[in-house]
């Protein structure tokens, strides 16, 4: 026979609300857990923590400690402060020092928790003290205090959370009158939760720390690969810090854009940071290609040049002796020194023969100073663009024919051309100072710079790192390079690391091959190149309305519509 059972301890009211609200804490904590683990901001991630623990406990304020140890002197940094009854009261983070005499202190150093009814009320044995400033300051009046370590699970503290005044009830508003009647003791359940709590804010504020110390790894990496850039082409020293700076500003400037056809293009601070990542590596790739080419300024090579004004200057002293020698072998050929004249009674056969070898000597010296003066005018890299350059004329073609005919002979007495056939193809170049196989060379940085840059392990918010450097030398209407995309295979973010590229390139001060451009030119040049589909248009009048360049110091003379 089943006997009833009359009601239990299970059944009461109590028990039952009691039950409630601790259902009601695991899922605050769980909450709280999610939430530490998705922050990524450290200032938020303090915020959080002491928010969250102020509500479970009822906390009027609170503050959290972080503990320094990058120092020779470990320091106590006063990060994040929070109080319900002087929201508006001025926290500023500062340092002080870790020493016992503080509560804080006194818990960071040895790892104890401090539940204090009345802070103000101590034993005379203990060798911690309220700081009374802020009360003091305020005017405020500290009651209840709950002082806990932020510990990993080594044991070792990286930071103090401290809670204070704990409130009868949520919406109590406290003054220096009714502290004492308004607050509570913490309880040791309260004290168990809020240093688990505390534990668990502590791993989350380490990997918090650690991201960030791998972020900073990570960015000094990226600057010494720009000086290693650099180190290698001092041409271009600050091209790509120059060039991340245009093209952070114009992703900024895009993203803010609501209508028009940019009105899609939204860049998140995830996304800024992996542009300017690929803008600053961009030319990474510059390492493989050789030192001789990177620093090329004229057409020739130093050496080359050098080269040849030794063969000029060889000839001329040879043609000089060839000269003399000829004089002199027609002086022991007719060693009459007595004027005979010419039959045509014209003057001295002897004297006009000399003067006829010395007349050739002259011209021949001429000719060698013309071709000399020629080659160094067309080893400027802009010569054919300059003067009558631009279309030689049929004399010109005609001199340099005849100088890549012009031979001389070694000290060997071997007839070589003055000219080599590689040495004219490089003056020949029409434009810039660069042959073709050069040219080839340098471009082939974008390749090296995206088969470097594909072996760093990115992150999945940078992922897009290669892809975006790899096609900085890309033209919308294809005839781009290294692989030739169009428009749609080209993505908004290297559209935009292109027309920054482009700008930098044409106002450069630190380019000894080429004058820098004014604002204004380098402008029209990349409105030009958006005309005939090279750039992205719409990028161009946002840099351009935008004043982006304004980033780098430069400022136009004539006034700009911003974009609506």
């Amino acid at each position: 026979m089943k006997l009833s059972q009359g009601p239990t301890i299970l059944d009461s009211p109590e028990f039952l609300e009691a039950s409630a609200e601790r259902v009601e804490l695991v899922e605050k904590l769980l909450a709280i857990g999610t939430a530490l683990s998705n922050s990524n901001n450290l200032d938020e991630l303090l915020n959080l923590i002491l928010s969250k623990s102020r509500e479970i406990t009822f906390s009027d304020g609170g503050s959290v400690y972080l503990i320094d140890r990058t120092h020779s002197t470990p320091k106590l940094i006063f990060k994040v402060a929070q109080n319900d009854s002087i929201p508006d009261a001025p926290f500023h983070e500062f340092a002080m020092p870790l020493t016992p005499k503080s509560l804080a202190g006194y818990v960071a150093l040895t790892g104890e928790s401090l539940n204090l009814p009345d802070a103000y009320s101590l034993p005379p044995e203990v060798p911690y003290e309220l700081d009374r400033t802020f009360d003091i300051n305020m005017p405020y009046r500290t009651c209840s205090v709950l002082v806990l370590p932020m510990q990993q699970p080594d044991g070792e503290v990286i930071g103090v959370l401290q809670l204070i005044n704990r409130k009868v009830r949520a919406d109590v508003v406290f003054t220096t009158e009714n502290a004492l009647s308004l607050t509570q003791p913490y309880s040791d359940w309260e004290q168990r939760v809020v240093r688990s709590l505390a534990s668990q804010a502590a791993i989350s504020i380490q990997r918090n720390q650690l991201q960030e110390s791998i972020e900073n790894l990570f960015e000094g990496f990226v600057r010494a690969s720009v000086q290693i850039i650099e180190a290698r082409d001092p041409t271009t020293s600050g091209h790509s810090e120059r060039v991340a700076e245009l093209t952070v500003r114009l992703g900024q400037e895009a993203s803010s854009i609501m209508t028009g056809p940019l009105r899609s293009v939204h860049l998140n601070e995830r996304q800024i940071r992996e542009v300017r990542y690929a803008a600053l590596l961009h030319d990474f790739g510059k390492v493989g290609v050789p030192e001789a080419v990177l620093g090329k300024q004229k057409k020739l090579y130093p050496h080359q040049l050098e080269v040849i004004r030794h063969r000029f200057a060889l000839t001329q002293r040879t043609r000089e002796m060839e000269c003399a020698q000829l004089k002199f072998k027609y002086l022991l050929e007719h060693p009459s020194h007595g004027h005979s004249e010419s039959p045509d009674g014209s003057g001295c056969i002897h004297c006009k023969q000399i003067e006829q070898t010395d007349t050739q000597l002259s011209q021949t010296i001429q000719t060698l100073n013309y071709y000399w003066d020629l080659i160094r005018e067309l080893n400027e890299p802009d010569a054919i663009l300059r003067r009558d350059f631009q279309a030689f004329s049929e004399e010109t073609a005609a001199q340099l024919k005849a100088l890549s005919k012009y031979t001389y002979r070694d000290i060997d007495g071997v007839t070589k051309p003055l000219i080599t056939e590689e040495e004219m193809v490089q003056l020949l170049v029409p434009r810039g100072n660069l042959t073709s196989q050069e040219r080839s060379g340098i471009e082939s940085h974008v390749t090296h710079t995206y088969h470097f840059l594909r072996r760093i392990p990115w992150t999945k918010h940078l992922k897009n790192v290669p892809t975006i450097a790899y096609g900085h030398h890309e033209k919308l209407d294809g005839t781009g390079y290294p692989q030739g995309l169009k428009q749609e295979e080209i993505p908004i973010q290297t559209q935009m690391l292109t027309v920054a590229d482009i700008y930098d390139a044409l106002t450069a001060s630190d380019r000894p091959y080429k004058r820098r451009l004014p604002i204004e030119t380098a402008l029209q040049i990349l409105r030009q190149e958006a005309a005939r589909t090279k750039i992205n248009k719409d990028l161009v009048d946002l840099f351009e309305q935008r004043q982006v360049f304004s980033v780098l110091g430069h400022t136009l003379a004539v006034d700009v519509q911003s974009v609506a």
